[in-house]
């Protein structure tokens, strides 16, 4: 049996990233998912779930193989609040539901990989912090957090990211160049796996800064 490599992409919907923003993200993660399975190495071990978080948290990508998965049409409220905290709660269930485990007689997944996308601040901020410490208690090979444009800030993911990076702006072709640069990422994990210490990263586009 192939050892997976889980990989989790929450994804901000909140009424801020209605109309270009949200179709730039679809583009992008089709474009992700098309390089991703360019590379033999990740189609073989990489499966990908997607979970969305505005005032509710949906699990829109359950994790799902490189070659079997439908990139859904992901879509956003016409207004309504960033509940991360929430999202991250959701998060820890589904990774301990789906995770599976080194036992004597198997080998389990590897260490997951979790990309966090937002454009602004977590709403429900008490729960987000009482969820920071339980899912870095995971064991994410990476967490890497993206602040979108100019509300979101980078001190806010901190507790929660190993790295985080800053677009500035929020259009088709920046998310492009972060869904590729994240399918770099995600392809090179697939190769180093058994590595002890954390995935490295590929170099960043110039569309995108690496703030840590």
């Amino acid at each position: 049996m192939v050892r997976r490599l889980p990989v989790y992409l929450l994804l901000d919907t909140s009424g801020s990233m209605r109309g270009e923003p949200i179709e730039a993200v679809n583009t992008g993660i089709s474009s992700m998912v098309s390089a991703l399975r360019q590379d033999p190495h990740a189609l073989e071990s990489v499966f990908v779930s997607i979970i969305t978080f505005d005032a509710d948290a949906n699990v829109v990508l359950p994790l799902t193989a490189l070659d079997e998965l439908q990139v859904p049409q992901i879509v956003t409220p016409e207004s309504g609040p960033t509940h991360l905290g929430l999202a991250l709660n959701t998060l820890g269930q589904r990774v301990r539901n789906e995770l599976i485990r080194s036992t004597a007689e198997q080998k389990g997944d590897w260490a997951p990989f979790l990309f966090v996308m937002t454009d602004g601040k977590p709403s429900d901020i008490q729960a987000y912090e009482q969820e920071c410490p339980k899912i870095r208690s995971i064991g994410f090979a990476n967490i890497i957090g993206c602040v979108a444009g100019p509300k979101a800030k980078q001190d806010d993911l901190r507790p929660l990211c190993d790295h985080v990076v800053a677009l500035d702006t929020m259009d088709s072709a920046t998310f492009s160049s972060f869904f590729k640069w994240i399918s770099s990422a995600i392809s090179g994990g697939s190769r180093s796996m058994g590595a002890s210490e954390a995935a490295p990263l590929p170099p960043a586009p110039p569309e995108i800064q690496l703030v840590f």
